[in-house]
């Protein structure tokens, strides 16, 4: 079978995103209005509201976190572009990606040339446990909700099969949470701009402001491992495994390659595409590998035309720690029953082999659900662009690779981007 191939090419040409984090005196429209705005100011050479033909805007839930229904008209009227064609994409956590895959997909068929896509979620408005029920509206509400199941149980079931079939040691998941937190830290849009070791020092000049016993933490893993700073969540995950809720929005310029000339210079281009489906949890054969990403991959990386030893570095979707370490194998970056060991040896840090995650991830920069995917494609901009300040990887980039997830795999979204000399 031929090699599937976009009809006609598809560039970015500039990007924003609204700070994440929790924002009470906002609304989701609001901070989706500073994402707009920052990418304007990232067009090269000037966007007019005019020029944007269609909108397709990620988001998963405000039905429920705000109470607000048909977002995308009520956003686009908000940032001045209707009447614009405008739909708002749901896939769960990958809604970005599939409103972001849309839009890809209509300005290849030679329907548009240019097209904005957005990605936001507001849902710090509801108390944890009431967005603990919201988000489990993503899996199998027939079969697996009513067994008790919510998604840090989905993700520990998955963390503690990874760790029988594999030995895999659980500071594996410690790791990554470090390392993002590290990257975060160098994000100012980042939720967790913290380092672990600025948490500790933080936690421990409060004790010793009230007067309270100063804890004796002396390395991030004795922080990590102390159940009362860092509690256990669903075993084997912790708190600090655990993403965020949170508040953000994202926006990405695409334009055609027939018109690219007129935005910028220099665009960073969708060199492949690819979304994969599956099953609950429940009907799959392994709990150590999610078969939809592995699909997704295949699809992109065969569009592409190169193999995971090409891509520089991928912004993963990194909801779970071990998601991460999957995310890792599934996307053939490393063997089956590796990612935990190349974790331990620091081997998707910024400076390793294969960086993961430069901008903190879900894990630090934060994981408002409909924008994540989007916000993905942010850094991979400005990564390719070599304007990433402090978190800047290091060496000649050409290829970066983002994997969106919804549900516990239900739902894989991976792109590829690749910046031409």
């Amino acid at each position: 079978m031929t090699a599937k191939k976009l009809a006609r090419g598809v560039a970015v040409a500039g990007v924003g995103m609204s700070k994440f984090g929790v924002f009470s005196d906002k609304s989701s429209r609001d901070l989706f209005v500073e994402a707009y705005q920052e990418l304007r100011k990232t067009v090269e050479k000037g966007l007019s509201p005019k020029d944007i033909e269609a909108f397709y805007l990620g988001n998963f839930s405000a039905d429920q976190f705000e109470k607000q229904g048909h977002l995308a008209p009520i956003v686009a009227s908000w940032i001045g572009i209707s009447p614009v064609a405008s739909a708002r994409m749901e896939d769960a956590c990958a809604s970005g990606s599939v409103a972001l895959r849309q839009a890809i997909l209509a300005i290849a068929s030679g329907q548009y040339d240019v097209v904005l896509v957005g990605g936001l979620e507001k849902m710090t408005d509801l108390p944890t446990a009431a967005v603990t029920d919201a988000l489990a509206s993503a899996a199998d509400t027939l079969f697996e909700i009513p067994a008790g199941f919510t998604f840090p149980g989905f993700y520990a079931t998955m963390a503690t099969a990874y760790m029988d079939k594999y030995h895999a040691d659980p500071d594996a998941f410690l790791r990554v949470a470090i390392k993002n937190h590290e990257n975060g830290a160098l994000n100012d849009k980042a939720q967790f701009n913290q380092t672990i070791k600025d948490v500790m020092a933080g936690k421990k000049a409060k004790a010793e402001q009230k007067g309270q016993p100063v804890p004796t933490w002396e390395t991030e893993m004795d922080f990590l491992k102390d159940s009362k700073a860092n509690p256990m969540i669903a075993w084997p995950l912790r708190l600090f495994d655990c993403s965020p809720v949170s508040d953000g929005a994202a926006a990405v310029l695409l334009v055609s390659e027939d018109v690219v000339s007129k935005y910028t210079d220099h665009p960073i281009y969708v060199a492949g595409i690819g979304q994969a489906s599956d099953g609950a949890l429940a009907e799959r054969e392994s709990l150590t590998e999610v078969p939809s990403a592995a699909k997704a991959a295949a699809q992109a990386y065969e569009m592409a035309g190169i193999s995971p030893a090409d891509i520089d570095f991928a912004e993963v979707h990194d909801c779970f720690t071990i998601a991460e370490i999957m995310a890792s194998e599934d996307l053939g970056f490393f063997p089956r029953g590796e990612g935990w060991k190349v974790a331990m040896e620091g081997k998707t840090s910024r400076t390793g082999e294969h960086p993961i995650n430069p901008s903190g991830g879900l894990k630090a920069k934060g994981h408002p659900v409909g924008a994540s995917g989007v916000a993905q494609v942010v850094e991979v901009w400005k990564q390719l662009q070599g304007i990433a300040g402090a978190r800047q990887l290091p060496g000649s980039l050409r290829y970066a690779l983002t994997h969106n997830v919804g549900g516990t795999g239900q739902t894989t979204v991976v792109h590829i981007f690749e910046k031409r000399n």
